[in-house]
């Protein structure tokens, strides 16, 4: 029998369950490597996240099982694409080690309600906005750590699309400019009566775009509570989760993403409150401190100047995916109460937006 818990997992939600011997069957049945799939598992569900649906499926011969579905209702499109996202992870194992191993993948809506795909569990460290408090970690250690995540994201960013038959993923050059517009037309559509219109934030950014630096792999999500650390080395990475939004960019994007949610100690309080992650804490590096880290690795020069760009790009659409997530709520498609602290922090991350436009000046 199974004697702990997965962190972050809880018993699954009435209205997300699902027919486990079905999908256990079905597992069975399909997978890549069926070792260790007799018997009905035991099931919980992660609690983080506000699109894709997340599980684990545990065996009594010790396997555990990551099984990501799309919310009912949605088709396989866009953030709800489970092959897409199964697809890159199986791509990018043989040059990157820090995919998961993909087990299946089923778009037959009758086995789980949606589409789905499954993984093995990845077993380590994964912090949420805190750092686990059963978990040591020293300045140093942290130090470390985030030097190894820029590490492992410029190692990403280095990858050959082509050799890993990902050069279809993307749209080609021109990236930078279709992320300004499609962010501006996301808002514009997302936006609730409560929130700021942000139209001078948009104009700024359509005014200053760069071209783009590069055409890579990027993660798009990439943040230290996607990253799987090592349990007995937490400055060590051993995982990336949550491909959904991956595709082929621009890696400056890729870090200005990744930048947003970076909130360190000395940040104002109301934008401490917009927290998601634990990089406050002694030792991490500072916002300007990763990204210096993150050019000297990749070898890209930017200067302060041209960073800032990036820096509201990123602040933006931070903004806007809280600005969608508040939408639902806010027009009463959730009752989910957990949805209704986005809509301050959509108005905490404005502020700050309009103060550095305003810094940038003309």
């Amino acid at each position: 029998m199974i004697d702990a818990e997965v962190p972050g997992s809880r018993p699954v939600r009435d209205e997300d369950a699902f027919d486990l011997e079905v999908v256990a069957a079905w597992l069975r049945a399909h997978a890549a490597d069926p070792t260790g799939l007799d018997g009905v598992p035991q099931v919980r569900q992660f609690t983080g996240g506000a699109s894709n649906l997340t599980f684990v499926l545990r065996y009594d011969s010790g396997r555990d099982v990551i099984v990501r579905r799309a919310p009912r209702g949605t088709k396989a499109r866009g953030a709800h694409d489970m092959r897409r996202e199964f697809t890159i992870q199986q791509a990018l194992a043989p040059a990157f080690p820090y995919v998961a191993r993909m087990v299946a993948f089923c778009d037959d809506e009758s086995v789980m309600g949606a589409d789905f795909y499954a993984m093995d569990r990845i077993r380590g460290v994964i912090t949420g906005s805190e750092w686990p408090a059963d978990v040591a970690l020293s300045p140093e250690q942290a130090r470390e750590l985030c030097l190894a995540s820029v590490d492992v994201l410029a190692e990403l960013h280095s990858i050959d699309p082509t050799a890993v038959g990902l050069d279809g993923l993307g749209k080609g050059e021109g990236y930078v400019r279709r992320q300004v517009e499609g962010w501006s037309v996301r808002y514009r559509n997302a936006r609730t009566e409560d929130m700021p219109d942000l139209e001078d934030v948009m104009a700024w950014l359509d005014a200053r775009q760069p071209d783009d630096v590069a055409t890579c792999v990027i993660h798009n999500d990439f943040k230290l509570d996607n990253l799987v650390l090592d349990p007995t080395d937490v400055t060590r990475v051993i995982g990336v989760l949550d491909w959904e939004m991956a595709t082929l960019g621009d890696p400056l994007m890729d870090l200005a993403g990744s930048m947003a949610y970076w909130v360190q100690a000395d940040d104002p309080d109301d934008f401490q409150m917009v927290r998601r992650v634990p990089t406050h804490l002694p030792g991490m590096l500072t916002r300007e401190e990763y990204v210096a880290a993150y050019l000297e690795r990749s070898g890209h020069t930017v200067t302060p100047e041209q960073w800032r760009f990036y820096e509201v790009f990123g602040l933006f659409r931070l903004a806007v995916i809280a600005q969608q997530i508040y939408y639902r709520f806010f027009h009463g498609q959730t009752t989910n109460q957990d949805y209704a602290v986005f809509g301050p922090a959509v108005q905490i991350v404005a502020r700050r937006l309009d103060r550095l436009v305003s810094e940038a000046g003309a």
